[in-house]
Protein backbone atom coordinates (compact mmCIF):
# COMPACT_ATOMS: atom_id res chain seq x y z
CA UNK A 1 0.00 0.00 0.00
CA UNK A 2 1.26 3.31 -0.95
CA UNK A 3 2.19 5.96 1.51
CA UNK A 4 2.18 9.71 0.22
CA UNK A 5 5.29 11.70 1.76
CA UNK A 6 3.91 15.93 1.98
CA UNK A 7 7.47 17.58 2.82
CA UNK A 8 6.90 21.10 4.27
CA UNK A 9 10.87 21.57 4.85
CA UNK A 10 10.31 24.64 2.48
CA UNK A 11 7.69 26.64 4.43
CA UNK A 12 7.19 24.69 7.82
CA UNK A 13 11.24 24.17 7.93
CA UNK A 14 11.99 27.42 7.10
CA UNK A 15 10.57 28.86 10.45
CA UNK A 16 13.60 27.23 12.39
CA UNK A 17 14.82 29.46 14.62
CA UNK A 18 18.32 29.88 12.91
CA UNK A 19 17.68 28.94 9.11
CA UNK A 20 17.14 31.16 6.64
CA UNK A 21 16.93 29.37 2.53
CA UNK A 22 17.83 31.62 -0.35
CA UNK A 23 16.00 31.08 -3.38
CA UNK A 24 18.79 29.24 -4.72
CA UNK A 25 19.04 27.47 -1.34
CA UNK A 26 14.78 26.11 -1.71
CA UNK A 27 15.53 25.73 -5.54
CA UNK A 28 18.52 23.15 -4.70
CA UNK A 29 16.37 21.49 -1.73
CA UNK A 30 13.29 20.91 -3.94
CA UNK A 31 15.89 18.96 -6.58
CA UNK A 32 17.18 16.87 -3.67
CA UNK A 33 13.96 16.29 -2.74
CA UNK A 34 12.76 15.10 -5.82
CA UNK A 35 15.37 12.93 -6.23
CA UNK A 36 14.65 10.91 -3.25
CA UNK A 37 11.46 10.38 -4.43
CA UNK A 38 9.11 12.64 -2.22
CA UNK A 39 5.40 12.80 -3.58
CA UNK A 40 4.54 16.66 -2.83
CA UNK A 41 6.88 19.65 -1.89
CA UNK A 42 5.38 22.46 -0.71
CA UNK A 43 7.09 25.62 -1.65
CA UNK A 44 5.92 28.26 0.44
CA UNK A 45 3.25 30.89 0.84
CA UNK A 46 3.45 33.10 -2.24
CA UNK A 47 0.52 35.74 -0.61
CA UNK A 48 3.50 36.31 1.94
CA UNK A 49 6.62 37.35 0.42
CA UNK A 50 8.59 38.13 -3.06
CA UNK A 51 10.86 35.29 -2.51
CA UNK A 52 8.08 32.27 -2.68
CA UNK A 53 6.39 33.96 -5.50
CA UNK A 54 9.85 33.46 -7.38
CA UNK A 55 10.54 30.27 -6.38
CA UNK A 56 7.22 29.20 -7.76
CA UNK A 57 8.48 30.68 -10.86
CA UNK A 58 11.59 29.14 -11.84
CA UNK A 59 10.60 25.74 -10.36
CA UNK A 60 8.45 25.32 -12.85
CA UNK A 61 11.35 25.74 -15.53
CA UNK A 62 12.87 22.65 -13.17
CA UNK A 63 12.30 19.09 -14.84
CA UNK A 64 11.09 16.90 -11.77
CA UNK A 65 10.80 13.50 -12.00
CA UNK A 66 8.61 12.67 -8.57
CA UNK A 67 7.33 15.18 -6.94
CA UNK A 68 4.49 17.78 -7.33
CA UNK A 69 4.71 21.54 -6.32
CA UNK A 70 2.37 22.39 -3.74
CA UNK A 71 1.99 26.27 -3.19
CA UNK A 72 0.41 27.05 0.78
CA UNK A 73 -2.17 29.69 1.60
CA UNK A 74 -5.25 29.79 3.93
CA UNK A 75 -8.97 30.06 3.37
CA UNK A 76 -10.73 33.38 2.54
CA UNK A 77 -11.05 35.91 4.78
CA UNK A 78 -14.29 36.31 7.00
CA UNK A 79 -16.78 38.32 5.04
CA UNK A 80 -14.60 38.91 1.44
CA UNK A 81 -15.69 36.67 -1.26
CA UNK A 82 -13.35 33.85 -2.54
CA UNK A 83 -12.56 35.32 -6.00
CA UNK A 84 -11.53 38.81 -3.86
CA UNK A 85 -9.08 37.40 -1.45
CA UNK A 86 -5.92 38.61 -2.63
CA UNK A 87 -4.07 35.40 -0.86
CA UNK A 88 -6.40 32.78 -2.51
CA UNK A 89 -5.31 34.76 -6.00
CA UNK A 90 -1.64 34.66 -5.09
CA UNK A 91 -2.10 30.72 -5.07
CA UNK A 92 -3.87 30.98 -8.41
CA UNK A 93 -0.72 33.05 -9.36
CA UNK A 94 2.07 30.70 -8.47
CA UNK A 95 1.17 28.18 -11.08
CA UNK A 96 1.27 25.17 -8.75
CA UNK A 97 -0.38 22.04 -9.94
CA UNK A 98 -1.39 21.73 -6.15
CA UNK A 99 -2.26 24.38 -3.84
CA UNK A 100 -2.85 23.02 0.04
CA UNK A 101 -4.72 25.75 1.78
CA UNK A 102 -5.17 26.26 6.34
CA UNK A 103 -7.99 26.28 7.90
CA UNK A 104 -9.62 26.76 11.81
CA UNK A 105 -11.20 23.26 12.94
CA UNK A 106 -11.05 24.66 16.69
CA UNK A 107 -13.68 26.68 17.40
CA UNK A 108 -11.94 28.40 20.21
CA UNK A 109 -9.62 29.59 17.18
CA UNK A 110 -12.29 30.44 14.82
CA UNK A 111 -13.94 32.68 18.02
CA UNK A 112 -10.86 34.26 19.53
CA UNK A 113 -7.80 34.46 16.97
CA UNK A 114 -10.28 35.02 13.65
CA UNK A 115 -12.69 36.59 15.47
CA UNK A 116 -15.83 35.05 13.36
CA UNK A 117 -18.69 32.63 13.71
CA UNK A 118 -18.66 29.15 13.40
CA UNK A 119 -21.25 28.94 10.61
CA UNK A 120 -18.65 31.54 8.66
CA UNK A 121 -15.77 29.62 9.36
CA UNK A 122 -17.00 26.56 7.86
CA UNK A 123 -18.37 28.12 4.44
CA UNK A 124 -14.48 30.46 4.20
CA UNK A 125 -13.95 26.09 4.02
CA UNK A 126 -16.49 25.42 1.59
CA UNK A 127 -16.01 28.38 -1.05
CA UNK A 128 -12.44 28.74 -0.72
CA UNK A 129 -12.14 24.21 -1.77
CA UNK A 130 -15.00 24.96 -4.10
CA UNK A 131 -13.17 27.81 -6.36
CA UNK A 132 -10.04 26.45 -6.40
CA UNK A 133 -10.95 23.28 -7.78
CA UNK A 134 -13.24 24.71 -10.16
CA UNK A 135 -9.89 26.07 -11.10
CA UNK A 136 -8.32 22.69 -12.18
CA UNK A 137 -6.59 22.60 -8.96
CA UNK A 138 -5.63 19.63 -6.64
CA UNK A 139 -6.73 20.93 -3.11
CA UNK A 140 -5.37 20.03 -0.34
CA UNK A 141 -6.97 20.86 2.98
CA UNK A 142 -5.14 21.04 6.56
CA UNK A 143 -7.59 21.55 9.14
CA UNK A 144 -5.55 23.56 11.26
CA UNK A 145 -5.93 22.67 15.66
CA UNK A 146 -7.76 19.27 14.30
CA UNK A 147 -6.64 17.13 17.57
CA UNK A 148 -7.22 20.04 19.94
CA UNK A 149 -10.58 20.67 18.31
CA UNK A 150 -11.75 17.52 18.70
CA UNK A 151 -11.19 16.85 22.22
CA UNK A 152 -13.01 20.37 22.82
CA UNK A 153 -16.05 20.30 20.47
CA UNK A 154 -16.47 16.88 18.93
CA UNK A 155 -19.19 17.98 16.84
CA UNK A 156 -17.48 20.93 15.17
CA UNK A 157 -14.25 19.56 14.95
CA UNK A 158 -16.20 17.20 12.78
CA UNK A 159 -18.74 19.53 10.95
CA UNK A 160 -14.96 21.13 9.55
CA UNK A 161 -14.14 17.70 7.74
CA UNK A 162 -17.56 17.73 6.17
CA UNK A 163 -17.23 21.30 4.95
CA UNK A 164 -14.14 20.58 3.03
CA UNK A 165 -15.32 17.23 1.39
CA UNK A 166 -14.56 18.83 -2.33
CA UNK A 167 -10.93 18.58 -1.58
CA UNK A 168 -8.58 15.79 -2.47
CA UNK A 169 -7.08 15.19 0.83
CA UNK A 170 -8.12 16.30 4.41
CA UNK A 171 -5.13 16.57 6.18
CA UNK A 172 -5.19 16.51 10.23
CA UNK A 173 -3.28 18.64 12.37
CA UNK A 174 -1.69 18.94 15.64
CA UNK A 175 -0.99 22.09 15.49
CA UNK A 176 0.49 22.65 19.01
CA UNK A 177 1.92 19.10 19.12
CA UNK A 178 0.11 18.24 22.18
CA UNK A 179 -1.30 15.19 21.14
CA UNK A 180 -0.51 11.65 22.30
CA UNK A 181 -0.16 8.95 20.16
CA UNK A 182 -3.26 6.57 21.56
CA UNK A 183 -5.23 9.97 21.24
CA UNK A 184 -4.65 10.38 17.48
CA UNK A 185 -5.10 6.49 16.90
CA UNK A 186 -8.69 7.04 18.02
CA UNK A 187 -9.25 10.50 16.62
CA UNK A 188 -8.28 9.52 13.12
CA UNK A 189 -10.33 6.16 13.44
CA UNK A 190 -13.52 8.61 14.07
CA UNK A 191 -12.35 11.21 11.15
CA UNK A 192 -11.89 7.95 8.40
CA UNK A 193 -15.29 6.91 9.52
CA UNK A 194 -16.60 10.76 9.10
CA UNK A 195 -15.30 11.21 5.61
CA UNK A 196 -14.52 9.49 2.78
CA UNK A 197 -11.94 11.40 1.76
CA UNK A 198 -8.23 10.47 1.78
CA UNK A 199 -6.65 11.43 5.14
CA UNK A 200 -3.28 12.70 6.14
CA UNK A 201 -1.43 13.60 9.07
CA UNK A 202 0.40 17.13 10.20
CA UNK A 203 2.06 16.79 13.27
CA UNK A 204 4.31 18.77 15.55
CA UNK A 205 6.89 17.96 18.05
CA UNK A 206 6.19 19.82 20.47
CA UNK A 207 6.09 16.88 23.28
CA UNK A 208 8.47 14.68 21.53
CA UNK A 209 5.45 12.05 19.74
CA UNK A 210 5.13 13.93 16.17
CA UNK A 211 6.91 10.99 14.59
CA UNK A 212 4.84 8.06 17.23
CA UNK A 213 1.38 10.49 16.31
CA UNK A 214 2.01 10.09 12.59
CA UNK A 215 2.47 6.18 12.23
CA UNK A 216 -0.02 6.14 15.00
CA UNK A 217 -2.57 7.84 12.32
CA UNK A 218 -1.19 5.90 9.38
CA UNK A 219 -2.50 3.30 11.12
CA UNK A 220 -5.57 4.68 11.77
CA UNK A 221 -6.36 5.09 8.37
CA UNK A 222 -4.09 7.98 6.97
CA UNK A 223 -2.55 7.47 3.65
CA UNK A 224 -0.71 11.19 3.79
CA UNK A 225 2.16 12.15 6.23
CA UNK A 226 3.58 16.08 6.21
CA UNK A 227 6.67 16.46 7.71
CA UNK A 228 10.39 18.37 7.04
CA UNK A 229 14.01 16.77 6.34
CA UNK A 230 15.09 16.61 10.27
CA UNK A 231 12.13 17.16 11.80
CA UNK A 232 12.74 20.98 10.74
CA UNK A 233 10.24 23.98 11.77
CA UNK A 234 8.93 25.97 14.49
CA UNK A 235 9.30 25.70 17.75
CA UNK A 236 10.63 22.06 18.93
CA UNK A 237 9.73 21.28 14.70
CA UNK A 238 8.01 19.38 12.73
CA UNK A 239 7.40 14.97 11.96
CA UNK A 240 11.07 14.02 10.96
CA UNK A 241 10.20 12.22 7.53
CA UNK A 242 13.90 10.87 8.11
CA UNK A 243 12.47 8.49 10.71
CA UNK A 244 9.03 8.17 9.32
CA UNK A 245 9.80 7.40 5.93
CA UNK A 246 12.26 4.41 6.90
CA UNK A 247 9.53 3.49 9.39
CA UNK A 248 6.48 2.98 7.07
CA UNK A 249 9.11 1.26 4.27
CA UNK A 250 11.09 -1.36 7.04
CA UNK A 251 9.14 -1.80 9.68
CA UNK A 252 5.56 -1.09 8.76
CA UNK A 253 5.84 -2.62 5.24
CA UNK A 254 4.41 0.40 3.43
CA UNK A 255 5.65 1.91 0.11
CA UNK A 256 6.48 5.72 0.86
CA UNK A 257 9.22 6.32 -1.70
CA UNK A 258 9.48 4.95 -5.53
CA UNK A 259 11.75 1.13 -5.21
CA UNK A 260 15.66 1.89 -4.44
CA UNK A 261 15.58 5.34 -3.01
CA UNK A 262 15.38 4.35 0.68
CA UNK A 263 19.04 4.11 0.33
CA UNK A 264 19.16 7.82 -0.58
CA UNK A 265 17.61 9.13 2.36
CA UNK A 266 21.06 9.50 4.92
CA UNK A 267 22.57 11.64 1.86
CA UNK A 268 19.47 13.95 1.56
CA UNK A 269 19.16 14.53 5.17
CA UNK A 270 22.78 15.37 5.08
CA UNK A 271 22.77 17.67 2.34
CA UNK A 272 19.66 19.51 3.29
CA UNK A 273 21.54 20.09 6.87
CA UNK A 274 24.06 21.22 5.04
CA UNK A 275 22.21 23.90 2.91
CA UNK A 276 20.41 24.89 5.86
CA UNK A 277 23.98 25.89 7.60
CA UNK A 278 22.57 23.58 10.66
CA UNK A 279 24.51 21.51 12.72
CA UNK A 280 23.43 17.47 11.43
CA UNK A 281 22.56 15.63 15.27
CA UNK A 282 25.12 13.02 15.90
CA UNK A 283 22.04 10.27 17.40
CA UNK A 284 19.61 11.44 14.66
CA UNK A 285 17.71 7.44 14.28
CA UNK A 286 18.60 5.90 10.90
CA UNK A 287 20.69 9.25 9.75
CA UNK A 288 22.58 10.14 12.15
CA UNK A 289 26.61 9.68 11.76
CA UNK A 290 26.25 7.79 15.50
CA UNK A 291 23.04 6.27 14.20
CA UNK A 292 25.11 2.78 13.61
CA UNK A 293 28.09 3.34 15.86
CA UNK A 294 28.87 0.96 18.30
CA UNK A 295 31.59 1.73 21.16
CA UNK A 296 30.77 -0.94 23.95
CA UNK A 297 33.01 -4.19 23.34
CA UNK A 298 30.46 -6.58 24.76
CA UNK A 299 28.63 -5.13 21.29
CA UNK A 300 30.71 -5.17 18.98
CA UNK A 301 32.25 -8.81 19.92
CA UNK A 302 28.63 -9.74 19.11
CA UNK A 303 28.30 -7.54 15.96
CA UNK A 304 31.35 -9.72 14.75
CA UNK A 305 28.93 -12.65 14.83
CA UNK A 306 25.75 -11.30 13.57
CA UNK A 307 25.09 -7.68 13.08
CA UNK A 308 21.31 -8.03 14.48
CA UNK A 309 22.78 -8.51 17.59
CA UNK A 310 22.77 -4.70 18.11
CA UNK A 311 21.56 -3.13 14.82
CA UNK A 312 17.47 -3.17 14.44
CA UNK A 313 18.18 -2.91 10.36
CA UNK A 314 21.26 -3.04 7.95
CA UNK A 315 22.73 0.77 8.29
CA UNK A 316 23.02 0.10 4.24
CA UNK A 317 19.02 0.37 3.82
CA UNK A 318 18.78 3.86 4.75
CA UNK A 319 22.38 5.11 3.12
CA UNK A 320 24.21 5.24 6.22
CA UNK A 321 27.11 2.65 7.25
CA UNK A 322 28.19 0.66 10.76
CA UNK A 323 31.21 2.56 12.92
CA UNK A 324 32.92 0.98 15.64
CA UNK A 325 34.52 3.35 17.73
CA UNK A 326 37.61 2.32 19.56
CA UNK A 327 38.40 4.08 22.77
CA UNK A 328 38.90 3.32 27.07
CA UNK A 329 35.44 1.26 26.46
CA UNK A 330 36.88 -0.85 23.79
CA UNK A 331 37.48 -4.36 23.86
CA UNK A 332 39.74 -6.35 21.60
CA UNK A 333 36.77 -7.15 19.50
CA UNK A 334 36.67 -3.12 19.05
CA UNK A 335 39.86 -3.29 17.31
CA UNK A 336 40.10 -5.96 15.47
CA UNK A 337 36.71 -4.34 13.55
CA UNK A 338 38.21 -1.48 13.09
CA UNK A 339 41.82 -3.60 11.36
CA UNK A 340 39.31 -5.21 9.56
CA UNK A 341 37.74 -2.11 8.47
CA UNK A 342 41.12 -0.33 7.61
CA UNK A 343 42.08 -3.71 6.16
CA UNK A 344 44.99 -3.90 7.98
CA UNK A 345 46.65 -7.44 8.30
CA UNK A 346 45.28 -7.75 12.19
CA UNK A 347 43.61 -10.74 12.99
CA UNK A 348 44.38 -12.71 16.12
CA UNK A 349 44.05 -11.70 19.89
CA UNK A 350 47.67 -11.94 20.14
CA UNK A 351 50.28 -9.95 22.57
CA UNK A 352 50.47 -6.83 19.82
CA UNK A 353 47.24 -6.20 19.41
CA UNK A 354 46.27 -5.88 22.99
CA UNK A 355 49.53 -3.91 23.42
CA UNK A 356 47.92 -1.57 21.39
CA UNK A 357 44.62 -1.30 23.17
CA UNK A 358 46.46 -0.78 26.22
CA UNK A 359 48.33 2.23 24.34
CA UNK A 360 44.72 3.65 22.82
CA UNK A 361 43.23 3.08 26.28
CA UNK A 362 46.77 5.25 28.33
CA UNK A 363 46.23 7.98 25.31
CA UNK A 364 42.37 8.46 26.01
CA UNK A 365 43.41 8.67 29.76
CA UNK A 366 45.38 11.55 29.12
CA UNK A 367 42.64 13.31 27.10
CA UNK A 368 42.89 12.29 23.44
CA UNK A 369 39.65 10.87 22.18
CA UNK A 370 39.95 8.94 19.12
CA UNK A 371 35.95 8.41 18.82
CA UNK A 372 35.41 11.50 16.97
CA UNK A 373 39.07 11.51 15.60
CA UNK A 374 38.94 8.64 12.92
CA UNK A 375 41.74 9.64 11.14
CA UNK A 376 43.97 9.94 13.80
CA UNK A 377 43.18 6.50 15.09
CA UNK A 378 43.79 5.02 11.34
CA UNK A 379 47.13 6.32 11.80
CA UNK A 380 48.25 5.36 15.22
CA UNK A 381 46.89 1.76 14.34
CA UNK A 382 48.79 1.52 11.10
CA UNK A 383 51.83 2.95 12.77
CA UNK A 384 51.40 0.13 16.08
CA UNK A 385 51.13 -2.17 13.25
CA UNK A 386 54.33 -1.75 11.54
CA UNK A 387 51.61 -0.34 8.42
CA UNK A 388 52.68 3.50 8.02
CA UNK A 389 55.48 5.85 7.68
CA UNK A 390 55.54 9.77 8.11
CA UNK A 391 55.60 11.62 5.11
CA UNK A 392 57.94 13.84 6.46
CA UNK A 393 60.12 14.63 10.03
CA UNK A 394 60.05 17.94 12.12
CA UNK A 395 63.44 19.53 12.54
CA UNK A 396 62.70 22.58 14.15
CA UNK A 397 59.55 25.12 14.54
CA UNK A 398 59.51 28.44 15.97
CA UNK A 399 56.96 30.65 16.55
CA UNK A 400 56.94 34.61 16.92
CA UNK A 401 53.96 36.83 18.24
CA UNK A 402 54.29 40.50 17.96
CA UNK A 403 51.60 43.43 18.98
CA UNK A 404 52.11 46.91 19.39
CA UNK A 405 49.61 49.35 20.85
CA UNK A 406 46.52 50.20 18.89
CA UNK A 407 47.62 47.12 16.80
CA UNK A 408 46.54 43.87 16.33
CA UNK A 409 48.20 40.49 16.82
CA UNK A 410 50.73 39.22 14.22
CA UNK A 411 52.16 35.88 13.83
CA UNK A 412 54.83 34.08 12.05
CA UNK A 413 56.52 30.79 12.00
CA UNK A 414 59.64 29.45 10.98
CA UNK A 415 59.66 25.62 10.18
CA UNK A 416 62.13 23.00 9.34
CA UNK A 417 61.20 19.98 7.68
CA UNK A 418 62.76 16.95 6.73
CA UNK A 419 61.11 14.72 3.10
CA UNK A 420 63.22 11.71 2.39
CA UNK A 421 66.69 13.25 2.37
CA UNK A 422 66.05 16.86 1.63
CA UNK A 423 65.48 19.55 4.19
CA UNK A 424 63.16 22.31 3.92
CA UNK A 425 63.55 25.26 5.94
CA UNK A 426 60.69 28.30 5.16
CA UNK A 427 58.06 30.42 6.91
CA UNK A 428 55.20 31.60 6.81
CA UNK A 429 52.61 34.37 8.75
CA UNK A 430 48.69 33.79 9.50
CA UNK A 431 46.52 35.54 11.04
CA UNK A 432 47.10 33.79 14.41
CA UNK A 433 49.74 31.58 15.45
CA UNK A 434 47.52 28.03 14.52
CA UNK A 435 46.88 30.20 11.08
CA UNK A 436 50.77 30.70 10.60
CA UNK A 437 51.80 26.84 11.66
CA UNK A 438 49.52 25.94 9.36
CA UNK A 439 50.98 27.79 6.25
CA UNK A 440 54.15 27.54 7.21
CA UNK A 441 53.88 23.25 7.19
CA UNK A 442 51.68 23.60 3.89
CA UNK A 443 54.44 26.14 2.73
CA UNK A 444 57.10 23.40 3.12
CA UNK A 445 55.54 20.97 1.44
CA UNK A 446 54.16 22.09 -1.50
CA UNK A 447 57.07 21.36 -3.76
CA UNK A 448 57.23 17.53 -2.82
CA UNK A 449 53.57 17.34 -1.95
CA UNK A 450 51.58 19.72 -4.17
CA UNK A 451 48.36 17.48 -3.41
CA UNK A 452 47.70 19.29 0.15
CA UNK A 453 46.82 22.53 -2.06
CA UNK A 454 43.06 20.70 -2.32
CA UNK A 455 42.73 20.32 1.43
CA UNK A 456 41.62 23.16 3.89
CA UNK A 457 40.73 22.95 7.96
CA UNK A 458 37.11 23.17 7.86
CA UNK A 459 36.83 23.59 11.60
CA UNK A 460 38.98 23.77 14.42
CA UNK A 461 37.91 22.96 18.34
CA UNK A 462 39.33 23.72 21.79
CA UNK A 463 38.14 21.96 24.80
CA UNK A 464 39.83 22.58 28.53
CA UNK A 465 40.41 19.16 30.00
CA UNK A 466 41.04 20.10 33.70
CA UNK A 467 39.04 23.84 33.90
CA UNK A 468 40.69 23.62 37.59
CA UNK A 469 44.39 23.78 36.51
CA UNK A 470 43.94 27.41 34.77
CA UNK A 471 45.85 28.51 31.93
CA UNK A 472 48.30 25.26 32.74
CA UNK A 473 45.41 22.71 31.58
CA UNK A 474 45.94 20.68 29.01
CA UNK A 475 43.65 20.90 26.14
CA UNK A 476 42.27 19.27 23.66
CA UNK A 477 42.22 20.72 20.26
CA UNK A 478 39.68 18.61 17.31
CA UNK A 479 41.07 19.48 13.28
CA UNK A 480 37.98 18.95 10.52
CA UNK A 481 39.09 18.54 6.94
CA UNK A 482 38.41 18.00 3.88
CA UNK A 483 39.78 17.91 0.34
CA UNK A 484 37.86 17.61 -3.08
CA UNK A 485 36.87 13.74 -2.27
CA UNK A 486 36.52 13.77 1.83
CA UNK A 487 36.23 14.85 5.52
CA UNK A 488 38.23 13.96 8.37
CA UNK A 489 38.82 14.50 11.66
CA UNK A 490 42.57 14.84 13.69
CA UNK A 491 43.05 15.33 17.66
CA UNK A 492 45.85 16.67 19.16
CA UNK A 493 46.21 16.90 23.56
CA UNK A 494 48.78 19.19 25.53
CA UNK A 495 49.37 21.64 27.86
CA UNK A 496 50.18 24.15 25.13
CA UNK A 497 47.73 24.79 22.26
CA UNK A 498 50.22 25.21 20.07
CA UNK A 499 51.51 21.95 20.73
CA UNK A 500 47.99 19.74 20.36
CA UNK A 501 47.09 21.99 17.85
CA UNK A 502 50.81 21.12 15.75
CA UNK A 503 49.72 17.44 16.80
CA UNK A 504 46.16 17.39 15.08
CA UNK A 505 47.45 19.65 11.88
CA UNK A 506 50.27 17.18 11.71
CA UNK A 507 48.21 14.03 11.44
CA UNK A 508 45.82 15.61 8.89
CA UNK A 509 48.23 16.29 6.36
CA UNK A 510 50.02 12.84 6.62
CA UNK A 511 46.26 11.10 6.69
CA UNK A 512 45.53 12.54 3.23
CA UNK A 513 48.76 12.08 2.04
CA UNK A 514 48.34 8.29 3.21
CA UNK A 515 44.35 8.12 1.26
CA UNK A 516 46.36 9.62 -1.82
CA UNK A 517 48.28 6.44 -1.98
CA UNK A 518 46.18 4.16 -1.01
CA UNK A 519 43.53 2.86 -3.47
CA UNK A 520 39.59 2.58 -1.82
Amino acid sequence: MNTMIYDTTLRDGSQTEGISFSLEDKLRIARKLDYLGISYIEGGWPGSNPKDLEFFRQIQQVPLENARIAAFGSTRKPGIRVDQDSNVQALLEAGTPVVTIVGKSWDFHVLRALETTLEENLAMISDTIAYLKSKGLEVIFDAEHFYDGFKNNREYALQVLTAAAEADWIILCDTNGGAMPWEVGEITAVAAQTVKNPLGIHAHNDSGCAVSNSLAAVRAGCRQVQGTINGYGERCGNADLCSIIPNLELKMDLTALPPGNLKNLAEVSHYISEVANMPHHNNQPFVGHGAFAHKGGIHVSALLKDSLTYEHINPEAVGNKRRVLVSELSGLSNLLYKAKELNLDVNTYDAETRKVIRRIKELENQGFQFEGADASLELLLRKAFGQYDDYFQLNNLKLIMEKSEGQEITAEAMIKLTIGDRTFHTAADGDGPVDALDNSIRKALTEVYPEISSMHLSDYKVRVLDGNKGTSAKVRVLIDSVDDARQWSTVGVSENIIEASYQAIVDSINYMLMKKQIPE
